[in-house]
């Protein structure tokens, strides 16, 4: 079997408030392979946007090592991490994160300014991500002449446009009613299966945890003993 794109191992992770240690994650390891649709579930307080967030580089491990496309996160810099995270991961917010005075096609962009990419190459990119999702006519809107759906749908696009190498997102559905969930959920199992993109999806909602390919629970921190292939 190749070799897995995320590796971690025996990682952990507390947080301090109010001169009380809280324990967010406890010893966990997990593998996930390149074109693997991960589910992540667990209640509330579990600590699956916690795992995630070591997984982008936005938050650092107390203990542990956490490996990503073979470089461990550990050892880059603030800048580095900034860098390598725009150049791999395309993270997907429950609350979508766009900026609202900005354009669907404005907010997509954001990524590629970060790049070496010229205007036309970044209009090409753009354009691609948001016909992916079914948006090619709303691109000169603003989020706020879209529906919540619509919005995802864009936040889905930033998330791509880059070509990332991984796509996290956390609770991507949380904030939809049923149909436009649905069709969120679509469009992730379309990236996975059409164009082989790995995603790790934080959930505690069973449906959308069907989409998945493969499994696994957290509760209270800690990982059930082996990931569930789902069929």
């Amino acid at each position: 079997m190749a070799q897995p794109i995320v590796r971690v191992r025996n990682v952990s992770k507390s947080f301090v408030r109010d001169d009380f240690e809280i324990v967010a994650l406890d010893n966990v390891s997990i593998d996930i392979h390149e074109g693997d649709f991960f589910a992540l579930m667990g209640p509330s307080g579990s600590g699956k946007s916690t795992l995630l967030n070591l997984l982008a580089g936005i938050d650092r491990a107390t203990q542990g090592t956490v490996e990503v496309l073979g470089t461990s996160l550990a050892g880059l810099s603030e800048s580095q991490m900034a860098t390598w995270r725009n150049s791999h991961v395309g993270y997907i917010f429950q609350t979508f994160n766009l900026v609202p005075v900005l354009t669907a096609f404005e907010n997509v962009e954001l990524p590629l300014l970060l790049t070496k990419l010229n205007k036309s190459q970044r209009r090409k990119n753009v354009e691609t991500a948001l016909e992916l999702v079914g948006l090619s006519d709303r691109m000169n809107h603003q989020p706020r002449q879209l529906s919540g759906g619509q919005e995802q749908r864009v936040a889905i696009a930033r998330a791509i446009v880059t070509d990332p190498d991984l796509i996290l997102a956390d609770e991507p559905t949380g904030n939809l009613d049923a149909r436009s969930g649905e069709e969120i959920l679509q469009i992730l199992s379309t990236l996975n299966r059409d164009l082989n993109k790995t995603i790790i999806m934080v959930t505690h909602d069973p449906h959308a945890a069907s989409f998945a390919t493969h499994e696994q629970h957290l509760e209270k921190g800690v990982l059930t003993e082996r990931a569930v292939a789902v069929v």
